[in-house]
This record gives C-alpha cells, sequence and structure tokens, in this order.
C-alpha cells in the first residue's frame, strides 16, 4: 500500500492562499468603472482618488488584466527626480554627442512591450521635485531619452493630504494634466467580491457609424459653451487644496471635449460623463457645462411661434421651463401680435401635455407684454386653473412663514 508524504506546512498554507485569491469576474454596471475605462480608451491620463485601502490597487489591477495589458506599478514617492527624467551617461565625446538621458528599466520594459499600463501610485506622498518631474513623463510621455509607445496608458492613485503618510498637495501643473476621479467603495460590490466575484472592467464598445457626429457634437458643444462662458476658459482656483485637483484650462477643456466624443459614441449614461466632466475641468464649469449640454437639444423658441399646435416640449419639468422662458424672450425680443397668440398657444399645449406649475412665470411674464390694442386670446381662459392654483399655493405659504415667524 503506498503512503504519501505529509505536504510541508507552507505548501499547504501557499495552497490555501491559492484558493482564497482564486476570484471571478462579471459584469455589472458600475459608473466609475466606466468612467475609468472610457479615460483609459481617450488615452489621457486619470487620477484615482480615495481613502487608503479603499481599492484603488486592486482596481487597477484587475483593469489590466481584463485589458490584457501588462502592469507595470511605480511608487512615486520612492523614486528621485531623475528616475523620471533620466540619469545622465557620458559618451565617447560628449562635446559632440551630448549627454543622453538614461531612462529607468521599468521604462525601457514598456518600450519594449510596446503596451502596458503604467500605475503611478501614491502621487500625494510624491515631493514637490519628484512631482516636477514627473510633467514630461504625463503630458509628454517621455522618460529620459524614450517616448513612451502609444500603446502604454497612464493612470495613478493618490490618498487626500489628510489620509496620506507624508502627503503632499498635487501641484497646479501637474494636477491639470490629469482626469481626476474620485473612487469609492460600493457596499453590495465589496461584499459580492469578498465572496468572490468583482465587477469586470471593459473598454466601451464605440459606435463606428456615431464616431463623425460625436466628434461634431462635442466640439460644438464645448466651444459654443466657452464662447457664451470666456471666463471658464482658464481659471485657476485661489486655494491650494483646489489647485491640486481639476479646475478648468485650454489643456482640461480639451480632454473634457475628448472625453465628451467617446462618451457620446460608446451611448454611456448621464452619471458617467457627469464624473468625466466634473473631473476634467472641475463641479462649477463641469455642471455648467452639463446644464449647457441639456439645453442644446431644445427646440428652437421660433419653430414653436411658428406651429404651436404641434409643439413638443420636453419632459423634464427643468427643461420644459426652459422653453417656455425661451419663447417668452423670444416675444419680447419681437414684439407682434401674432407671436404673442402663438405664445399663449404654447403655453396651453404645455398645460395640456404636463405639469402646470411650469407656466405659471412665463405666462405673467407673457401677460406683462401685452399692448393695449391686443386682445385676449380666448386660449388664456384654459390657463386660469393653474395660474389660480398656483397664487392659492402662494398664499398658502406666505401664511406658513408667518405662522413659523411668530
Amino acid at each position: 500500500m503506498t503512503t504519501h508524504a505529509p505536504l510541508p506546512e507552507l505548501d499547504v498554507a501557499a495552497e490555501l492562499l491559492s484558493l482564497l485569491r482564486d476570484t471571478t469576474t462579471e459584469p455589472r454596471p458600475d459608473t466609475r468603472l466606466e468612467a475609468l475605462t472610457l479615460t483609459v480608451a481617450a488615452d489621457l491620463p486619470v487620477l484615482l482618488w480615495g481613502e487608503p485601502g479603499i481599492g484603488k490597487t486592486a482596481a487597477l489591477t484587475r483593469l489590466a488584466d481584463a485589458l490584457d495589458l501588462p502592469l507595470t506599478t511605480v511608487i512615486a514617492s520612492v523614486h528621485e527626480p531623475s528616475d523620471f527624467s533620466g540619469l545622465p551617461v557620458l559618451g565617447d565625446d560628449p562635446a559632440e554627442q551630448g549627454v543622453p538621458m538614461a531612462p529607468p528599466d521599468w521604462a525601457v520594459r514598456l518600450v519594449r512591450a510596446g503596451r502596458g499600463l503604467l500605475f503611478l501610485d501614491e502621487l500625494s506622498t510624491a515631493p514637490p521635485a519628484v512631482q516636477a518631474a514627473l510633467l514630461r513623463l504625463v503630458l509628454e510621455r517621455r522618460v529620459g531619452a524614450l517616448r513612451l509607445p502609444p500603446g502604454v496608458r497612464i493612470v495613478a492613485a493618490a490618498n487626500p493630504r489628510a489620509s496620506a503618510a507624508d502627503g503632499w498637495e498635487l501641484s497646479p501643473p501637474l494636477a491639470n494634466r490629469f482626469v481626476h476621479l474620485q473612487w469609492l467603495h460600493e457596499h453590495e460590490v465589496v461584499v459580492r467580491g469578498l465572496g468572490g466575484t468583482w465587477p469586470r472592467a471593459r473598454l466601451p464598445r464605440l459606435d463606428p457609424a456615431a464616431l463623425p457626429d460625436a466628434v461634431a457634437f462635442a466640439r460644438r458643444a464645448v466651444c459654443a459653451f466657452l464662447d457664451a462662458r470666456p471666463g471658464l476658459v482658464h481659471r485657476l482656483p485661489s486655494g491650494e487644496t483646489r489647485r491640486g485637483g481639476a479646475w478648468p484650462s485650454p489643456r482640461s477643456w480639451e480632454m473634457a471635449l475628448f472625453l465628451l466624443a467617446f462618451a457620446t459614441a460608446a451611448g454611456s449614461s448621464r452619471e458617467v460623463l457627469s464624473l468625466l466632466v466634473r473631473g476634467t475641468v472641475g463641479d462649477g464649469p463641469g455642471l455648467e457645462l452639463l446644464a449647457w449640454l441639456d439645453r442644446m437639444d431644445l427646440p428652437d423658441p421660433e419653430t414653436l411661434l411658428a406651429d404651436p399646435d404641434a409643439a413638443e416640449l420636453p419632459e423634464r419639468g427643468d427643461l420644459r421651463q426652459a422653453v417656455l422662458d425661451a419663447v417668452v424672450a423670444a416675444v419680447r425680443a419681437r414684439p407682434e401680435r401674432s407671436r404673442w397668440d402663438a405664445a399663449w398657444a404654447v403655453l396651453v399645449r404645455a398645460v395640456e401635455t404636463g405639469a402646470p406649475d411650469v407656466v405659471v412665470v412665463p405666462a405673467r411674464t407673457l401677460a406683462s407684454l401685452r399692448r393695449e390694442s391686443w386682445e385676449v386670446p380666448a386660449s388664456i381662459e384654459r390657463l386660469g386653473g393653474a395660474v389660480a392654483l398656483s397664487r392659492r399655493a402662494d398664499r398658502a405659504a406666505a401664511r406658513t412663514a408667518a405662522k413659523a415667524a411668530r
């Protein structure tokens, strides 16, 4: 009878560790993961912000596996500036050939592979001198005398200064070269992942037929927005902390344009687009751009005035309000009896097809534009209920406020 010798204890431990590390992935909607993969697809440097232990490094490891990209991790805080700018190496004749800057071994491996995911970890613990050396790497993708190939993508991770070991704020020039994504954990994702199944990252499926229209839309949207808001083309925040995040500049607006085109071609949700835009130009300018995008598809008020009976109004209340305000503004800009009557017909259409409260303010404004010779149209009677209801609500609110003030 053959007996098997017992396995050494460390071999048994290794087998147990292998079972614990044996996990799988599944497709799962994840807005942050989709925003990350879109940024990687757009070949833009992305920086993940999050508290220690929240899973930033694990997410990057799974991303590299899913995209079949070799992962190269560089801990920025333990390197010298010369590790990124290159070490000077004397040749045979420096006067003739100059002094080349030798790149580090990890950069050589990336160039040889022709592709990969370069992960710059612990970025917020890198001192200012190292951050300055990273500028050329992040923007020009140069390390010493080497240029990283197009197949290499750059992703970084950082902890907020308050929770980073010997943390530094990111310098404004370096921060403005990244798309900033706030990395948060989701309870369900963590629980299911600890059970052995993590979300699967995949590159977005871009519709080839939609690419030209996506580019045209992104250019039109960003250019029209900045034409209307020139003060947002470049706005360096005043606070040191905010300068180390996303803020608007010509460079970051170009990144926002790229991401808007990619998100449009991929059919991404508004939540994903919001993360991308706000992570590029900051919360305030990003939200303004999103509101601008909503209004780009609104119907032309002149078209509505020309045929109010066929008016198709947005379902969302804020967008419907914006359309009605635009119709009244168009009448104010060119007040004519026929246009005034048509505007009332549009308001009636809004009452018939949606919540009546959105017509109250436009109706009052439109009524103030009436000339003495203009007769009140019969259709205005159909708005009486909405206006009366609004007045009763205003009086009730005033009574409640008066009681609270006693």
